[in-house]
């Protein structure tokens, strides 16, 4: 039981704590990119990068558009949402309110 409650002390008192930055998170943008940038070209030179062929990257966008097509629900309202969006919407939607409270 003792335990526990020493368990629940220790909890509370790190959520109390503001959260410190650490590591990554700490470095500046540009040594950040340096740094990620030096493991890209590490990775590419010992053959461990995959590189996305034309026909590999065809068959990727085809999956995730059948993935996402398959929703129905989803796929018309983003029909709608781009209906809505398009140039001269809110004009005609102007104008119809208008000629229906005349």
């Amino acid at each position: 039981m003792q335990e526990s409650s020493a368990q629940e002390v220790s909890v509370a008192e790190t959520s109390e704590r503001p959260k410190q930055r650490r590591g990554f998170a700490v470095m500046d943008r540009d040594t950040l990119k340096a740094i990620c940038a030096q493991g890209g070209r590490t990775a590419h030179a010992n053959g461990r990068a995959h590189q996305f062929n034309a026909e590999e990257a065809s068959r990727a966008g085809k999956k995730g558009g059948a993935v996402v097509g398959a929703n129905r629900e989803y796929m018309a309202v983003i029909g709608q949402r781009g209906g809505k969006a398009k140039k001269g919407f809110r004009k005609r939607a102007e104008h119809e309110a208008a000629a229906t409270d005349a």
